[in-house]
């Protein structure tokens, strides 16, 4: 088989709860989770044996440590096949910046590997192999507009979210996930996000009531210890966007914009400020990974 490329794309939250530790380290939540048109791209081709894969930033390790490797590995395990696998993985969604950029190279693993080798799996087979390498692998294999709950694992399907542009910022700082969620006590929250008033905007197609519900109950540690935060949060809101939000446990924030020329705007005056490392303009889109159109230069 000739080589393809998918396209794995980032995500963010609408709206993120964490309901209870659990006794196995990992926690309950309950959010709703957005793809966005901002992505890696992964290319698949045969190899005569083993793993090999192609990473193109210094900082982003080639081994087996990458979730890439694990996912393939894993596949691997679970469906053993002739030959081996080259994965190039091309970097544009930032690491570590809570947009599960990861998780999507390695949603997009099961897709490519699915396709090189023939192996029939269903989406259902693919989300519950995903989870045993990261809980938010489940829906990037899926994408969309979904309720996320459990770990991340059960996922329940909702309407998809047409007229919002956003830009998505990532300030110069590095979030440890781990840090978060050690220093949420969860026990000791009053205020939790009205995921449900959450979940009913979305249904109902009512953006103005999602975005004035919306809220992340990891910001409260994020903030509190990165001011950055908030601050890029109130000048987004400051160039016009309807409510701005942290992303999972940071550091990316996003704005939501109700069209694109306002969100082009905006991106413009932050690039000025230089507020953020990266700045990115997207929208919204209902596929977590995607065939490389033809002739694509990847923009």
């Amino acid at each position: 088989m000739e080589a393809f490329t998918l396209q794995a794309m980032a995500k963010v939250n609408l709206g993120l709860d964490v309901i209870r530790r659990l006794e196995n380290g990992y926690h309950e939540v309950r959010m709703i989770m957005q793809t966005v048109h901002l992505y890696d791209e992964l290319t698949f081709e045969t190899a005569d044996e083993g793993i090999h894969l192609q990473v193109d930033r210094r900082d982003l390790p080639g081994d087996e440590t990458n979730l890439v490797y694990k996912a393939a590995k894993l596949i691997m395990e679970e469906h053993p096949v002739s030959g081996g696998v080259k994965i190039t993985l091309k970097k544009q969604i930032p690491m570590a910046a809570g947009l599960a950029g990861g998780s999507s190279d390695a949603a997009a693993v099961f897709h490519g590997l699915n396709r090189l080798f023939s192996l029939g799996m269903d989406v259902e087979e693919m989300k519950r192999l995903g989870v045993r390498i990261g809980a938010d692998v489940p829906f990037c294999i899926v994408g969309g507009t979904m309720l996320s709950e459990g770990i991340g694992e059960r996922l329940t399907p909702l309407p998809g979210i047409s007229e919002a542009h956003l830009v998505i910022a990532r300030p110069d700082i590095h979030v440890s996930t781990k840090y978060v969620y050690e220093n949420l006590h969860v026990e000791q929250v009053v205020h939790h996000p009205d995921m449900d008033r959450v979940e009913a905007a979305v249904r109902g197609g009512d953006m103005d009531n999602m975005c004035y519900y919306m809220e992340n109950i990891l910001e409260t540690v994020t903030e509190r210890k990165y001011p950055e935060i908030s601050e890029i949060k109130t000048r987004l809101k400051n160039c016009g966007a309807v409510t701005a939000l942290m992303s999972g446990s940071g550091p990316s924030v996003f704005g939501i914009f109700k069209t694109a020329h306002q969100a082009e705007m905006a991106c413009g005056e932050l690039k000025k400020q230089g507020i953020a490392k990266d700045l990115f303009v997207t929208y919204c889109t209902n596929r977590g990974c995607v065939e490389k159109p033809p002739c694509s230069d990847g923009e």
